[in-house]
């Protein structure tokens, strides 16, 4: 069934950049860009019937344990300030935006970065955005399925956030064969349930109708 939106329900669009969703991006993520049109598409959807829209951004310095060439696992990638970092153009930002990653940190979800020496975690500021405005309910879409919308997902769970996953909004790296799968056994796993845009469901429906 489509997603539905209210006044107490958050759209967040998890890290739709350049470096993930262009080709050129030196960390892009097959069908990045289709991915980035349908976030744009969402959060106008969501928008319009009430409910608070925020984004999150990788924002990283040139030097980082995160980084391969620093000892991490990650080509350079979403270097602040940098065209790589920027909002992927077919992306319309309509809210507030948290960038994770700015001290070097590991940034992959949305409400938590850790350092990747210690393994010390902080939060960031979307937590407050959303209790804030008094949010019971996130719908995550964005890139990438595997790593920032799985770390998003499953955290906004572990904070007590009814959640559900935009599945034709979001796009996997997949490293290895099936990270993707398991990915989104580990959110079902959290206790997270898998939604759809509205023009899907529409066409589906239709289908359903034909073939009667």
């Amino acid at each position: 069934m489509a997603t539905t939106y209210d006044a107490t329900t958050a759209l967040i669009v998890v890290d739709v950049q350049n470096d993930f969703a262009d080709p050129a991006g030196s960390l892009y993520v097959r069908g990045g860009a289709g991915v980035a049109e349908r976030c744009s598409a969402e959060a106008w959807r969501a928008s319009q019937s009430g409910a608070f829209v925020a984004y999150t951004q990788d924002w990283h310095p040139e030097s980082t344990p995160h980084f391969a060439k620093d000892g991490g696992v990650w080509p350079v990638h979403c270097l602040a300030g940098t065209w790589g970092a920027a909002f992927h153009p077919a992306l319309q930002v309509l809210g507030p935006v948290v960038r994770k990653g700015t001290n070097g940190e590991d940034g992959y979800s949305g409400f938590t970065m850790r350092d990747p020496i210690t393994g010390e975690t902080t939060a960031t500021e979307l937590e407050g955005l959303l209790r804030d405005r008094e949010i019971r309910r996130v719908v995550v879409c964005g890139l990438a399925t595997d790593y920032c919308v799985n770390a998003t997902a499953i955290d906004a769970r572990r904070l007590g956030f009814a959640t559900e996953v935009l599945e034709d909004a979001i796009a996997a790296v997949n490293l290895q064969p099936g990270d993707e799968e398991r990915a989104i056994d580990a959110m079902a796993a959290a206790g997270c349930t898998f939604g759809e845009m509205a023009a899907r469901s529409a066409a589906r429906a239709a289908a359903r109708r034909a073939a009667e």
